[in-house]
This record gives structure tokens, C-alpha cells and sequence, in this order.
């Protein structure tokens, strides 16, 4: 009697799942970039990752969720590559050192296509997009601020800062200067450009000598 074969797994419904679910990140990326955000579509974001658009609706209700969702799925593959569960601002003891490493580190993912086109399509349009606008500010931009009103509330208390200062507006210092020159192309970016903001803004912000 000749042997029966064994049976094939099916497919893990989990594992499609999530392979459609990276190839909707990368298809809403790659149009966000080419297109702008007004002229991707679900309808596009569906034929470009081979899925059907009521696969996307299952999962998320409008495009800005399914490009929000994508980005940030996409900054924590980057923060993986580095060694790092999530993006953090090191407490060293040394402020400055601190800032500048995360403002190079800024300036590197600035540069990279990956983020560069999506980032900047979203970044633009929501300055005439409320809604848009709000989502890109609580789901990308207020993580990320929330970082550094730590690292400088901690140096505060290390003395490196004055206690008067507001950390909410000390960081826009340095972060709004970087992210002015990055959206307007009024400038290049560089890490000569970071150390220079961080200089200038902790001379500022040091203690005051009686």
C-alpha cells in the first residue's frame, strides 16, 4: 500500500495577512511620493499593492490613517536597522553631545529616499490639510518633541538648563530652524548645520552667573 503523503500546511492566514499589509505601506508610500497626497487614492494604493481596496477599508477608514500608519511602521524598521527598539535621545550628562546626536541622526533619515519624498508630500500637505495637518502632528511630530521636553527637563534638573525655561519652546530652537531649511529648501542640511543650531541654542539656555 503505498505511502500517503503528508499533508501541506496551509498557508499561515497571519502570514498573508501581514505581507499584505507591508505591501499597502510600501504601495502608499511609493504614491504619496510620486503623486502628492491629493492624487493618491485607495483605489491606487490597492492596485499598486495587488490587493483589493475592501482589504484596505477593513483595516483602516481613509488614506491619511493607512500613509500615518505606513510612516511610522516605516521610522521603526529604521530605528530596528540601528540597534534600537524605538528612537530615543540618550541622557549621557552631556547635553549638548545628546542633541547633536539626534539632530545628525535627524539629518540622516532627512536624506534618506525612503523617507525624504513621503515625509515631505505628507509634511506640505498638511499644512493646508487640517485634518491632515492635526494627524501628522499628534501620530509623527508629538512623539518626537515629547522626546526632547524630556532630555531637557532632565538636564534641568542636572542643572545644564535654567529652571525657567519653557522645553516645549527651548527645542523649537533647534528643531523648527532644521525643519524650516528641509521643507523650504532654503539651505542644505548638514550635521555642521545641527551642531551649529544646538550651539547656539544651549548658549542661550545656559545657567546665568551672578
Amino acid at each position: 500500500m503505498a505511502a500517503q503523503k503528508s499533508a501541506q500546511p496551509a498557508p499561515s492566514s497571519a502570514r498573508r495577512s501581514e505581507r499584505s499589509r507591508r505591501a499597502i505601506y510600501d504601495a502608499a508610500l511609493a504614491l504619496v511620493a510620486e503623486v502628492g497626497y491629493p492624487r493618491t487614492t485607495i483605489e491606487g494604493i490597492a492596485a499598486r499593492a495587488g490587493v483589493g481596496k475592501q482589504t484596505i477599508y477593513r483595516w483602516w477608514p481613509s488614506k491619511a490613517e493607512v500613509l500615518m500608519e505606513a510612516f511610522l511602521d516605516l521610522g521603526e524598521q529604521a530605528a530596528q536597522e540601528a540597534g534600537q527598539e524605538s528612537y530615543v535621545i540618550p541622557d549621557t550628562g552631556d547635553l549638548a553631545a545628546d542633541l547633536k546626536g539626534v539632530l545628525r541622526a535627524t539629518v540622516d533619515q532627512l536624506k534618506d529616499p525612503r523617507f525624504a519624498a513621503p515625509s515631505r508630500a505628507l509634511a506640505a500637505e498638511g499644512l493646508v490639510n487640517e485634518e491632515l495637518g492635526r494627524e501628522y502632528v499628534a501620530k509623527l511630530m508629538e512623539p518626537s518633541l515629547q522626546l526632547y521636553v524630556d532630555r531637557l527637563r532632565a538636564a534641568q534638573e542636572a542643572g545644564e538648563v535654567r529652571p525657567d525655561v519653557d522645553p516645549r519652546i527651548a527645542l523649537e530652537l533647534f528643531v523648527s530652524p532644521l525643519a524650516q531649511r528641509w521643507l523650504q529648501y532654503t539651505g542644505p542640511i548638514s550635521y555642521e548645520y545641527t551642531d551649529t543650531l544646538v550651539d547656539y541654542a544651549l548658549h542661550g539656555l545656559a545657567p546665568r552667573t551672578r
